[in-house]
């Protein structure tokens, strides 16, 4: 190895940054993984304790750079000067920018498309979405912890796909469909305050207001989307 690796992180890096210049040909497969520990010089049981799935490991550690990224991008600017809107189309735009190339994205899309990694696919934009709000500062503790991150989800997995086809100067197509993605967001939010506000239909929020408040966010382990159903755009 070109750099001496000390911990399970380190080894897992090393092999995802041999492996970035193989997955737009490859994919996240087999074939890349082993080429990544070939070039990257790792010991061959040290890379299957780091990555014991291989590629799909490699592929999740992708998704979560991109993540740290966003984040770091998010702690330099003034978010407290924006509105909320402004928030949630900078922290998603930001997470876009922070991939290094389209075809890993694809291949990594088409990769947690199939069934046996739905479900490492799911947590990952929930892992996205709950970066998202913690960066944005959201404290809600009841339903709306959850409901925030899942219509958070909808949006930016709508938003990727239609980024992976956009091929307009700056991506400047996909900027319009988010903005009016979240525009659809917001529109709902005043919709519901509308409706808290109006004497006539507060009473059938009394329901569902009371479900609500029967369910807490945990505060030691953030759930993951295979242990809830997907809920209504809160």
């Amino acid at each position: 190895m070109t750099e001496h690796a000390t911990t399970m992180d380190e080894i897992k890096t090393n092999l995802l940054d041999a492996a970035l210049i193989h997955v737009p040909f490859d994919g996240w497969s087999e074939t890349a993984f082993r080429t990544a520990i070939a070039d990257s010089g790792v010991d061959p049981a040290l890379a299957r304790a780091a990555c014991p799935r291989g590629a799909v490991d490699l592929a999740v550690a992708f998704h979560r750079r991109g993540d740290d990224e966003m984040a770091r991008r998010l702690s330099q600017i003034d978010l407290a000067a924006m509105r909320i809107r402004d928030r949630a189309i900078t922290a998603i735009r930001f997470r876009l920018e922070a991939m290094e190339d389209k075809e890993l994205v694809r291949r990594g899309t088409t990769l947690f498309a199939l069934p046996q990694h739905a479900g490492d696919g799911a947590r990952a934009v929930w892992g996205t979405a709950d970066r998202i709000w913690t960066a944005l500062g959201d404290g809600s503790t009841d339903i709306n912890w959850y409901t925030k991150r899942a219509t958070l989800c909808a949006v930016y997995s709508a938003t990727v796909l239609y980024w992976l086809g956009d091929e307009t100067p700056g991506h400047a197509a996909t900027w319009e469909f988010l903005d009016r993605r979240i525009g659809n967001v917001m529109q709902f939010e005043k919709f519901k305050a509308q409706v808290r506000g109006n004497r006539l239909l507060k009473p059938f929020l009394v329901c569902p207001n009371w479900m609500a408040g029967q369910v807490k966010a945990p505060h030691a382990r953030r759930p993951m989307p295979g242990q809830i159903t997907p809920q209504t755009a809160e």
